[in-house]
């Protein structure tokens, strides 16, 4: 069995074992988590949830919905399934075999209220300098951002919200893919510093939404004069806060 580590997220709220290497859930997936405003009830899918990082602290902070994560690798599903027992959710979360380069309908699922995604950073392999073969598949999409936001699409129903987090220089890419059926988008910057340009951002649309967008005010995750995280960015990584939406 590859090596993995034994990790908490949520100040301890949600174990979490993981590859020792690759892939391991960090900053975004605690912040896609808590972007997560499924209301009790609700049905919420995550696309390529790995080891379940973003995925359990999703359903630790949203007791009343269910929860179904789609992962392509054999063994991170399996991580996944384990840590859903693990942490007493696997009555509220389910972790299938599944990849986002086919269509929706191949999962035999209806639509979800919800749906949650970290992709791939990079469509271009000559983007990244020799990544490692376990952190390729987390780096890379293997069919572009469009296949992400087309599986995402028809993921939700009508009135349905599509959350991702990504590259802040990929947003005009996110708005574009995402125009074709959704509106009523809603961006939150993400800042190292208060004085840096953002190097992430969390987008929220709605599908068949037809509100302006709404650029809201960006969160700084770091202190450049104290602690290792600005207040409000450790409130909401140790999950005493959400990241609300307008």
């Amino acid at each position: 069995m590859d090596e993995t580590t034994d990790d908490t997220v949520l100040d301890g709220r949600v174990k979490l074992r993981q590859p020792a290497r690759g892939y391991r859930a960090g900053v975004d997936a605690a912040l896609l988590a808590a972007a997560c405003d499924a209301a009790d009830g609700g049905r919420v899918i995550e696309a390529g949830c790995g080891a379940g990082g973003a995925l359990l602290a999703a359903a630790a902070r949203r007791a009343g919905a269910s929860f179904v994560g789609v992962e392509r690798d054999v063994r991170a599903a399996a991580l996944a399934r384990e840590n859903a027992v693990a942490n007493g959710l696997s009555d509220r979360v389910e972790v299938i075999e599944g990849d986002v380069a086919q269509r929706f309908a191949a999962l035999g699922l209806e639509p979800f209220d919800a749906a949650l995604a970290n992709p791939p950073f990079f469509d271009d392999a000559d983007a990244l300098r020799g990544p490692s073969e376990e952190r390729r598949a987390a780096w890379m999409a293997d069919d572009g951002l469009a296949a992400w936001t087309g599986f995402l699409s028809k993921a939700v129903r009508e009135g349905g919200a599509i959350t991702v987090i990504h590259r802040a220089d990929r947003l005009a890419d996110i708005l574009a893919l995402l125009a074709d059926k959704c509106g009523s988008f809603q961006v939150r910057p993400i800042h190292p510093f208060a004085d840096g340009a953002a190097k992430r951002v969390i987008v929220r649309a709605v599908k068949t939404g037809k509100a302006p967008l709404q650029l809201l005010p960006g969160l700084v995750l770091h202190d450049r004069e104290g602690g290792k995280h600005t207040a409000q960015a450790e409130e909401i990584l140790r999950g005493r806060a959400d990241l609300p939406w307008a």
